[in-house]
């Protein structure tokens, strides 16, 4: 299988996390910190009531093609 052709599937499930936390302000726990083989996927929690998990999803989704924005500029 090849590489995702998306960046941010390239920075490891760590940098991702607190990526999300900052540019998001969402929480995700990191895969990697369910072994090496975990490193790729996060764990969610799906603990809020529906309108507070759609409002985390858009701003994942903004914070995911900001981030894909900024690694694809020759200055990344």
């Amino acid at each position: 299988m090849g590489e995702d052709p998306r960046a941010w599937c390239r920075i490891g499930s760590l940098k991702f996390a607190i990526e999300m936390m900052q540019r998001a302000n969402v929480a995700v726990t990191p895969g990697a910190g369910f072994g090496e083989e975990g490193d790729g996927y996060l764990r969610l929690a799906l603990v809020e009531n529906e309108n507070r998990i759609r409002q985390a999803l858009r701003q994942i989704r903004r914070a995911l093609t900001d981030l894909e924005k900024e690694m694809a500029s020759p200055a990344a």
